[in-house]
């Protein structure tokens, strides 16, 4: 197993409400691109759900592709978020989906933290 540490900026967020009402989760979409550097040197683009309680948490789920290199490895890896949102900082546990190139055999899991800097780590069998 590798593992992969790298930090990212947020560039674009794009959230729209799809269904909303008095007492109820607020539901919206977002669309995220994001630049990372470290272990990851790329960009990104993000699709999220996101379920919001009253108390402005979230729980959300997305699919996110990084192309760039990714520990030395030149293509691209959807990763599958899973996380919530409270306290102003977002955690995402993240699984491998695919990957392209030098990144095709990729498989591993990993951690999103955005609070409000980002950052990820991913352990990778390469």
């Amino acid at each position: 197993m590798t593992t992969i540490t790298a930090t990212f900026e947020v560039e674009r967020w794009d959230e729209e409400p799809f269904d909303e009402a008095v007492g109820v989760s607020k539901l919206t979409t977002a669309s995220v691109a994001k630049r990372y550097a470290g272990d990851i040197e790329g960009t990104s683009a993000t699709e999220w759900l996101l379920a919001y309680a009253p108390d402005t948490s979230a729980t959300f789920v997305g699919l996110e592709r990084i192309k760039g290199t990714i520990g030395g490895h030149k293509g691209s890896l959807v990763l599958q978020h899973v996380g919530t949102f409270a306290d102003g900082a977002a955690t995402a546990t993240l699984t491998v989906v695919s990957g392209t190139d030098e990144l095709k055999a990729a498989s591993g899991a990993g951690e999103l933290v955005a609070d409000p800097g980002g950052r990820i780590t991913l352990a990778l069998e390469l």
